[in-house]
């Protein structure tokens, strides 16, 4: 699906002030968690295995660094439990996003223009009631590792076909516009974040690390089931 998301330039005046409330949990993204080689190799490994598509963009001409696309630590999966009881058995729907690709362009004075797209696995689990699920998240562009500047959320229904529990579907956002007071100010001093809309809970259970592998149906990598 794709979405637009443009930034009030009221909001991005109001940064140095704003800026003065930052937010470090924002600086825990996926991208800051050092992986090595050995996490490199076994992500292409996995790739391959179930053939993920991915997400081509189009080279965008810049006249300078592109902010920082990232996804949330705390809020990159999404795990409903029955009764709060964390076990595979009492899994409920369930999400993760698995990657993002991006690009930006901009020249002179003018806003920064960004594309991204973001690859989610979504799963049912034994727990799920029904076959629809309308998963939530959101998008949010900060001053590096400080405040939020603007952030807009964004809904993600999903229908499981019969007999699977694992879905793949990519969010495309075409145009992420940031305004910029002046050519001196570059992609460098911004950040895109990206995360599914979770509770407390499941914020927790994210930044514990803790995470079980429910075992998949044989549903293709690639399908998307929105309606």
């Amino acid at each position: 699906m794709r979405r637009t998301f443009t930034l009030a330039l009221s909001a991005l005046m109001a940064v140095s002030i704003a800026a003065t409330t930052a937010t470090a949990a924002y600086a825990q993204s996926r991208g800051d968690q050092g992986g090595g080689e050995d996490d490199g190799a076994k992500k292409r490994k996995r790739d391959e295995e179930w053939n993920q598509p991915k997400a081509p963009l189009q080279q965008l001409r810049n006249a300078g660094p592109c902010p920082f696309v990232k996804v949330l630590y705390d809020a990159s999966r999404y795990v409903e439990f029955k009764d709060g009881k964390e076990s595979a058995g009492q899994a409920g729907f369930t999400g993760e996003i698995q990657s993002l690709a991006s690009g930006c362009a901009y020249k002179g004075d003018e806003p920064i223009k960004i594309r991204v797209e973001a690859l989610f696995q979504l799963g049912k689990g034994p727990q799920a009631v029904g076959d629809k699920h309308v998963y939530r998240y959101w998008v949010a562009v900060t001053e590096r590792n400080q405040a939020v500047i603007a952030k807009e959320y964004f809904d993600l229904p999903v229908t499981f076909p019969s007999g699977q529990d694992r879905v793949y579907t990519t969010e495309t956002l075409e145009q992420i516009t940031i305004p910029r007071a002046d050519a001196k100010v570059s992609g460098g001093n911004f950040e895109v974040l990206i995360g599914f809309d979770v509770t407390p809970e499941m914020a927790a259970f994210n930044r514990d690390g803790k995470r079980f592998r429910v075992q998949a149906g044989q549903v293709q990598p690639g399908t998307s089931t929105k309606q």
